[in-house]
């Protein structure tokens, strides 16, 4: 039993030993752990590294050996969001029907329209292709399809054509506790690494307590030093609500695996793009704001600052002013970003939605260019590669 599991460890040049082994198998006789692969990766280095400089050669070694478990471990979490049966009326629109519905003609003309419908309706619509209403092909409304249109209290983007999201969200803080679907996001993060020992000395220095002793003619002389942490201090801008509610399981993976790597992380909310604040807690983000210049005055230039989010929204959210879509930003996001960039030394973007998609969203190709193009995707190679910049 394991032994298989042993001999990938003794592949990585890990010092473990049958003893160890054999300490790991009586733990699972005894129950302490069952059916779950966290609980037996916890467990199992407990009872085998003996050094924390080996971590990473066991982590390596332990995702390479359960690969498969993980992907079904994955597969086993999701599960379908009660919205998909919620849903009572929804157009289910052909290719062909689709191409027959015209748009009205840019922002201004949907606006004019919008004024008109609203002094004109007088009750609910559903499934039409004129009023404010749900279902149908009309530009303004929720559930329906139109090329070009004004999307009013929908859940969430389906199609991404709307022109103006006419909203108001609510959003939820990411949960750092949740358990990680896969290791490999930590083992990305962990390229981001600069060890020191600082603080109060909490941890017993064993080869300075022996030297201290024999030199002491044999009476003990504990020693102590700082423990050994991470000393790269990291400032994190997670993207929330909208477009990026299909990838709320993924970033709380990368949250949690950042808040178990990062002693000195700093991290805020934000909406589609950085404009004059941010939040900390979703609940009370119009009453409970951080304004930029705050963070900029309060952290120093060697914070590694790590935006999250898709990048996709109309490009006059980035380059206008009154782009928001939730409040009317007197300076263009674009503004505040070149701010941010003047002020720490190291950016990166990480993106959730796949790669092959960036090229045919322009709001995309603005945020590189703003970035001086250190936008990564939200996988273990984008991770890597995000890793590595932020430490040139």
């Amino acid at each position: 039993m394991l032994i298989k599991f042993f001999m990938t460890l003794k592949e990585e040049r890990l010092p473990v030993s049958f003893t160890e082994l054999f300490t790991l198998l009586e733990c699972l006789k005894k129950n302490i752990i069952f059916g779950n692969v966290d609980d037996f990766y916890n467990l199992s280095r407990l009872c085998l590294i003996k050094d924390e400089k080996n971590f990473d050669k066991f982590d390596r070694a332990f995702a390479k050996y359960f690969e498969n478990v993980e992907i079904l471990d994955e597969l086993s979490s999701h599960e379908i969001p009660n919205e998909w049966l919620r849903k009572q009326l929804e157009s289910m629109l052909t290719d062909e029907e689709k191409a027959k519905i015209e748009a009205l003609g840019g922002l201004d003309k949907l606006l004019e329209e919008f004024k008109k419908r609203m002094e004109e309706q007088k009750k609910r619509h559903q499934g039409g292709n004129k009023w404010v209403g749900t279902g149908g092909t009309s530009p303004f409304g929720a559930y329906g399809y139109n090329p070009e249109g004004i999307r009013i209290g929908q859940q969430e983007g389906r199609s991404g054509r709307a022109v103006k999201v006419w909203d108001r969200r609510n959003y939820r803080d990411l949960d750092d506790s949740v358990e990680l679907g896969t290791r490999n996001l930590k083992l990305a993060l962990r390229r981001l690494r600069k060890f020191a020992r600082t603080g109060t000395a909490e941890e017993l220095d064993l080869d300075d307590t022996i030297s201290s002793t024999a030199k002491n003619a044999g009476l003990l002389d504990i020693k102590m030093i700082p423990e050994r942490h991470n000393a790269v201090k990291v400032l994190l801008f997670f993207d929330v609500g909208g477009s990026m509610d299909p990838h709320v399981k993924t970033c709380e993976e990368l949250f949690s695996a950042a808040r178990s790597e990062f002693k000195h992380l700093k991290y805020y909310y934000f909406h589609n793009f950085l404009y004059e604040s941010v939040w900390t807690k979703s609940h009370r983000r119009h009453a409970e704001t951080t304004p930029i210049f705050e963070v900029i005055n309060k952290y120093s230039k060697d914070y590694k600052v790590i935006f999250v989010g898709d990048a996709t929204m109309a490009p006059y959210e980035i380059t206008h002013t009154g782009g928001s879509i939730e409040h009317y930003n007197e300076e263009a996001g674009a503004v505040w970003m070149k701010r941010m960039s003047e002020s720490f030394d190291n950016m990166v973007w990480i993106n959730p939605t796949p790669k092959d998609y960036w090229e045919h969203s322009y709001s995309i190709e603005i945020v590189k260019e703003l970035l001086e193009d250190k936008m990564f995707p939200l996988t273990v190679k984008g991770l890597e590669g995000a890793m590595g910049s932020l430490l040139k």
